[in-house]
Parts: structure tokens; sequence; C-alpha cells
């Protein structure tokens, strides 16, 4: 009998549901090894153990207002996750930022379309500005022939730089 040992029966089942003809193969058993003997005996104390705690665990009761404690808190939390991604909490923190960036634009494009742009006529007299007001790209972008009441590049080319040379002269 010592070289079959009980313990593969002592795990396979619990201790309170094992049959007669099991407990009388493990008395005898238990009677001459003694690893299965004190193996035995943790089966039967931590059985007896786990009744008691079971039976205490059938009288605790929560303490008063638990239930609405932790629904309470589970509320919270989730109003903090929800929060986290919100709109209102972005713009808090970058409000300030937006609203000067918001600000200055506008007053970038106030300043470009409502304002005139003046121009520098330093060394071109008066008459030769009201004369030809013509922009570069018009002399660039215009392939076909010139019509009567626009000038040709020498001409263009006279007024920008016909006064530097008259002055250097």
């Amino acid at each position: 009998m010592k070289d079959k040992h009980i313990i593969n029966v002592i795990e396979g089942t619990p201790v309170t549901s094992l049959s007669e003809d099991e407990l009388t193969t493990i008395n005898e058993h238990v009677q001459e090894c003694d690893g299965c003997r004190q193996a035995f005996a943790a089966a039967g104390i931590s059985a007896v153990l786990l009744r008691e705690r079971a039976g205490e665990a059938a009288a605790f009761e929560p303490p008063p207002f638990f239930h609405t404690r932790v629904l309470a808190t589970l509320r919270e939390r989730q109003a903090r996750a929800s929060d986290f991604w919100a709109l209102g909490r972005m713009w808090r923190a970058a409000g300030a930022l937006a609203s000067t960036m918001v600000a200055t634009v506008a007053a970038l494009a106030v300043l470009t379309f409502l304002v005139p742009g003046t121009q520098s006529t330093a060394g071109v007299s008066t008459n030769a500005t009201a004369r030809n007001s013509y922009s570069a790209e018009e002399m660039i972008f215009n392939q076909g022939g010139l019509p009567d009441d626009q000038i040709s590049d020498g001409q263009v080319l006279t007024t920008l730089y016909g006064a530097e040379d008259d002055a250097v002269r």
C-alpha cells in the first residue's frame, strides 16, 4: 500500500464528498504513510475553514449607502472621462492662443484689403507715374501687340531708369 499514494484522490475530489470506500482506503494508507497523512489532514482543515468562511459570508452585509456611494463614484469617473475630450476643456486650454490668432488674422486682412497701398515715387516724376501706371505683370504677360494706349518696353525702362541716369550724369 505504500507504493500507491492517495494524493491523487485527495486532489481530485473534495474531502466532504468522498465515498465510504475512498475514506476506508485513505484511513488505511495514512496509518503507514506520513506524507499522505499530512496531506489528508491539510485537506480536512482547509475544508473546515472554507465551510466556516462561507457561513460568515452569508451573514455579511455591506455598510449603509454602500450601493449609492459606489454608483456616485462610478458616475463621477465617467463624467471626468467624458469631459477630458470635450470641446469646452480644449477651449479652456487653448482659448487665449486661438483668440489672439483670430485677432491677428483679422487685423492683417483689414490692413491688406481696406487700407490703400502707398507707392514709392522717389526719383520718378509725378507725370511719368500718372501717365505710366502699368504693373510689371501687365508688361510681362502682354505677349500680343501693344495697343495705342500702352507703352513699349523701352518706354518702361526709360521711365524706370531714365530719371536715375539723368541724376547721375
